[in-house]
């Protein structure tokens, strides 16, 4: 009988250590699981470029100390890349003075340059972390990119042959060649709303709009008037500014979607930048010789 019972408490005994073990087991296999799981996670959300893959730009300048900023490299007066690698213009005056505000001295900030048609891919695929390059906003961008400003508001002309007087707006350009560039909106803006009958050329550089007007194979080109005034002062007596603007682009700055806390930021800093005759001083120093009227600091639209 004594055999019978020990026999029977030693199977139970194996049975209860069989059965930790497995529940151990269990424990051990879902949480490598749930663990997995997040990682994953984490990787498909920076993959995708989730508001919580990166973090704010306020973040990343308050730890790193350092930006990376896209900025325009052949505009005159807006964003230039000179003989030496450095960086001049309005829109670089601006990048440096908001980035100061964030914690970032100019030494350590790296500008890159960015094309129009590749802003929104830049900072959604995280190789900037703002765009400062006569940005215009949108509601379209809007969707993919976030937006401090506007810091400037600019308006649309034409710049043309400087013995051309058949070219007086953007009416007299059906049967013309107009250029513009890749991922910019003036020209289609032209084209809907004035002269359906326009040809439409498209370059990757503004600078290379104006070296084919220049030599006669394109009648004009169109974008913003600050833009269009520092090619023009590039070539006294061979260009000219049209000057009849017929439309309103707020320039902003570019963000990533959904960085909240770096948008107030941003704003903030333009909003001082305004009050302190910081953007005042910036806006003489690179269009006063052009010619432009100096206009008032815009109306920040904080959302």
């Amino acid at each position: 009988m004594s055999s019978i019972v020990i026999g029977s408490m030693s199977r139970l005994m194996s049975m209860a250590r069989r059965n930790v073990f497995v529940a151990f087991a269990t424990v051990f296999v879902l949480f490598a699981a749930g663990a997995c799981g997040g990682g994953g996670g984490g990787g498909g959300a920076a993959a995708g470029g989730s508001a919580d893959a990166s973090p704010s730009i306020v973040q990343k300048a308050h730890d790193a100390k350092k930006l990376v900023i896209g900025v325009k490299a052949d505009q005159p007066g807006v964003g230039l890349r000179t003989p030496d690698g450095s960086f001049t213009g309005f829109d670089i005056d601006v990048a440096k003075y908001v980035a100061k505000q964030l914690g970032v001295d100019p030494q350590n900030i790296t500008f890159k340059e960015t094309v129009s048609s590749n802003r929104e891919a830049f900072l959604q695929q995280g190789q900037v972390d703002m765009v400062v390059a006569s940005y215009s906003i949108t509601d379209e961008r809007k969707q993919k990119v976030s937006f401090a400003g506007p810091y400037f508001i600019a308006g649309q002309d034409l710049l043309v042959r400087a013995d051309d007087t058949k070219l007086t707006g953007p009416k007299a350009l059906n049967g013309k060649k107009l250029c513009s560039v890749v991922g910019s909106t003036p020209a289609q803006n032209i084209k809907n709303n004035y002269a359906k009958d326009v040809q439409l050329q498209e370059e990757r550089t503004y600078s290379a709009c104006v070296d084919r007007v220049l030599s006669g194979q394109l009648d004009a080109i169109t974008t913003d008037n600050i833009i269009l005034a520092g090619y023009a002062a590039q070539h006294p007596g061979k260009l000219k500014l049209v000057g009849q603007t017929f439309s309103t682009e707020k320039y902003g700055i570019g963000l990533r979607k959904d960085d909240q806390q770096g948008r107030k930021a941003v704003d903030d800093a333009l909003q001082k930048m305004f009050s302190d005759g910081s953007w005042m001083a910036a806006v003489q120093a690179n269009f006063g010789s052009a010619g432009l009227a100096v206009p008032n600091p815009p109306s920040l639209e904080r959302y």
